[in-house]
């Protein structure tokens, strides 16, 4: 199902995709080889706004959808832990809704990150190219304890204290640190998202965090794709063990290429036009 009129959205086709157990709202635009935008966190499509029409305009149908159980995307029952099998067959569900035919180019960020993973190693004659943006799959770390411990914790304090305190936890690191770099205000482009991100929290926190944080990559899979996977790392994410580590043990560990990009673990938002730039290039390589 399409609607073209879309509020607050130029040039945009938004469409449904009924997949088992919710229904997916994804948006469309420009024209050309596709390219799948995996949205993470209590991110949902919006979070692409600022370089979406930037990679349209570099000559790509750009796709973006939200996430199951999140923003416009309804589950069909009350929301459980989720699993990364389950959102890497919605993200080919989407694919296939758009780009039947044809393999994709595939971008994931985040969580969105280890769903387009898990894509790859799942069907790569579906992909051209894929680049996963610091997936923060913390048991492929040394030392993966204390972030396992951490994400727990986040969980608990969410349960038994509030939103307010599991936020404030998550935004540091395991000793209590705060990272280094702290976010502003946020761009103009993803503000509208800003309502349907702070309802998601809730969702995340509980029942996306600590599972997909602690699942495992198929290895296997990604060392036969590894010429179409490209792993990123944010220039500002070093002091995060846990966003930069994953990525660099999967090229390690698959040979795949590992690429730096500008900003740090949300620097599709914080440096939209640098960071599309650099996007394109990685995928063309």
């Amino acid at each position: 199902m399409r609607d073209t009129d879309v509020k607050g959205l130029t040039g945009v086709t938004v469409g449904t995709v009924k997949v088992p157990g919710a229904t997916l709202h994804h948006e469309v635009r420009g024209r050309g080889p596709v390219l799948l935008l995996v949205p993470g966190g209590a991110g949902d499509a919006g979070l692409f706004a600022g370089m979406a029409d930037l990679l349209a305009d570099a000559g790509h149908t750009v796709v973006s959808y939200d996430q199951r159980g999140l923003s416009r995307s309804p589950l069909d029952g009350p929301p459980a832990d989720q699993r990364v099998s389950e959102w890497g067959a919605d993200a080919l569900a989407v694919l296939d809704a758009v780009s039947p035919d044809e393999p994709a180019y595939v971008f994931g960020s985040s969580s969105g990150a280890i769903v387009a993973l898990a894509l790859l190693a799942a069907r790569p004659d579906r992909v051209r190219r894929l680049v996963a943006h610091e997936p923060p799959l913390v048991e492929l770390l040394a030392d993966p304890a204390p972030y396992r411990e951490h994400f727990a914790e986040v969980r608990e304090l969410h349960r038994t204290q509030g939103l307010g305190p599991a936020t404030a936890r998550f935004s540091e690191t395991p000793d209590g640190r705060k990272p280094e770099r702290q976010h502003g205000e946020l761009p103009a482009s993803v503000r509208p998202m800003a309502a349907r991100m702070a309802a998601n929290m809730p969702v995340f926190l509980e029942h996306v965090l600590c599972p997909f944080s602690s699942s495992a990559p198929d290895l296997d899979g990604l060392r036969a794709a590894a010429g179409k996977l490209v792993l990123g790392v944010g220039r500002e994410s070093a002091d995060q063990e846990a966003l930069t580590g994953p990525s660099r043990r999967i090229a390690e560990l698959t040979g795949a290429a590992l690429v730096e990009f500008p900003g740090g673990h949300l620097g599709c938002v914080e440096r939209p036009e640098e960071f599309a730039e650099l996007l394109l290039t990685a995928m063309r390589r």
